[in-house]
């Protein structure tokens, strides 16, 4: 049979990519999404992850239609980027509203699916950001760099079950935000990435389809970084 993975935020960037790959592995696939549409084969749920009723509802159409959720990629976020002292809390809190306690929402109910089961993965997209800091993002930083004691803490809680918990650690990678940047700013990053370029969203994706699959069955609690070599260290 086969497995159902859900990634949330598939219509655009790196999400989308996760779920084609998905797709291209064999997999049934779904999306929670707010808006946009999402890559060929993948199945819809409109929904905002800061609605807990809504979250539920969505999982309940989707597995109702295509069979318990096994796998999870949390991948749904946003930016609201400034300097620290000019930071509003509406900017701050609805960042780690959506980043953090979306994925929260996702999991938990996720994790009810995977219990019921014994199998399970769930796969949080953190960044970089979150274990090595950036100006300007405090909000989005903390947000991410909270989901590695998640998925340690989940391990711990739930590893017993054949449930296994990991953050994948993007650096800069190749996406419609960074196409905008401007050529002079993307040379400065650059400089900065040992690997001396940007990331594919691909090599995301192909990231998240190893830790999904059974020869990923005993890596659990771990940070596995597609950035580069930026954040070595941290």
């Amino acid at each position: 049979m086969t497995r159902h993975v859900l990634v949330t935020g598939a219509n655009r960037g790196i999400g989308r990519s996760i779920a084609a790959a998905f797709v291209d592995a064999g997999y049934t696939v779904s999306s929670i999404h707010r808006s946009g549409d999402l890559p060929e084969g993948v199945h819809s749920a409109l929904a905002d992850i800061t609605d807990t009723d809504a979250v539920n509802a969505a999982f309940d159409a989707l597995e109702a239609e295509h069979g318990r959720v096994e796998i999870l990629v949390a991948n749904a976020g946003i930016t609201k980027d400034g300097l620290l002292m000019r930071m509003s809390d509406e900017d701050f809190e609805t960042v780690l509203d959506v980043n953090l306690a979306g994925t929260f929402r996702c999991v938990r109910r996720a994790t009810n699916s995977m219990l019921r089961q014994r199998f399970g993965r769930i796969i949080l997209v953190g960044s970089v950001v979150g274990l090595m800091g950036n100006p300007g993002q405090v909000n989005y930083s903390a947000s991410k760099s909270a989901l590695v004691g998640m998925a340690r803490s989940i391990t711990r809680e739930v590893g017993s079950r054949g449930i296994t918990a990991n953050v994948i650690a993007p650096g800069f990678i190749t996406t419609d935000m960074t196409d905008e940047l401007p050529e002079d700013v993307k040379k400065q990053y650059e400089a900065t990435i040992p690997a001396k370029r940007f990331g594919a969203a691909d090599e995301v994706a192909a990231a998240a389809v190893y830790l999904a699959s059974d020869a990923a069955g005993y890596v659990s609690g771990a940070v596995l970084p597609v950035d580069g070599g930026l954040g070595m260290g941290h």
